[in-house]
């Protein structure tokens, strides 16, 4: 119970930076159509190349021409998706300092930084990619790829903040961030940030609605009905989720603000954020 309630704190103190500045919801809207633009983009070459079964898959030989495509797709992913959040981390720690960001703030500094998130994007794909070919060597190596995605998402929890506020190349930034969190709450994560369990229980709590209105409109043997309901509930979840990912980003402005100077600024508690990890 005492973690549920201080994961809707945790909530509650990122959203109101969110009201205070709902403008910060463009940066992940970009990010995700530019997203699906990219993946359309890159199915089609992959289909038509026939990796989907042969290079994607578990088991067997991954072709060159599958790595390359590969590396080349998580490269333009993860560029687009640490730029945006580059630039909404840039706008929330504007009003984490008590300032009042605009969306033009917020690119800016990404623009700034971009041959960094560049140089991160192209690390980040590397290890992408040795992760999916360890993945590939059967049970153990599946086991041994989640670990060291575990250890890799863990390490670079603060990478997007330091690149932005301190202004390192990519790999400083790796270990920078991984200093920061040794430094103020040890190596093992507690559990899950509160933003993303309160988020989780909120997609759930929309599940009851949505399956009594979609039975009504089965019960009705109304398409359009279905088809709403099936249309409404999808939106429901494309906009919790993008506010879920608005409010992470705030919420990583206020760690780093916590472990870089030992405040999180703005509307947080320092017991709140210290509160989300423990110290092995």
């Amino acid at each position: 119970m005492g973690k549920l309630a201080r994961s809707w704190e945790l909530v509650k103190a990122s959203w109101a930076v969110l009201q205070a500045d709902k403008e910060l919801l463009i940066f992940p809207i970009m990010s995700t159509i530019a997203v699906i633009t990219v993946m359309a983009t890159f199915a089609v070459p992959m289909f038509l190349a026939g990796m989907f079964d042969r290079g994607f898959g578990l088991g067997g030989t991954l072709p060159f021409a599958g790595i390359v495509l590969g590396f080349c797709f998580y490269t333009v992913q993860y560029t687009i998706i640490f730029y945006c959040n580059s630039a909404l981390v840039g706008a929330a720690m504007i009003r984490l300092k008590g300032g009042d960001p605009t969306i033009g703030d917020g690119f800016c500094i990404a623009n700034k930084h971009f041959a960094s998130i560049l140089g991160y994007a192209l690390l980040s794909a590397t290890v992408g990619i040795v992760l999916r070919n360890i993945a590939r060597r059967g049970f153990i190596g599946r086991i041994v790829a989640s670990v060291l995605g575990l250890g890799w998402n863990l390490a670079t929890f603060l990478a997007v903040p330091v690149l932005v506020i301190e202004g390192v190349g990519p790999i400083e930034a790796v270990k920078r961030s991984t200093q920061l969190l040794k430094k103020t709450w040890g190596e093992q994560i507690a559990g899950n940030l509160g933003i993303g369990a309160a988020f989780t229980l909120l997609f759930f709590a929309m599940l009851v609605p949505f399956g009594a209105a979609l039975a009504l409109a089965i019960m009705a043997k109304s398409a359009p009905l279905i088809v709403a309901v099936v249309a409404v509930f999808v939106l429901a979840v494309i906009l919790t989720s993008l506010v879920g990912s608005a409010l992470s980003a705030i919420y990583t402005a206020a760690v780093y603000r916590y472990a870089a100077e030992g405040d999180p600024g703005g509307l947080f508690d320092a017991e709140q954020v210290r509160g989300a990890f423990r110290v092995k």
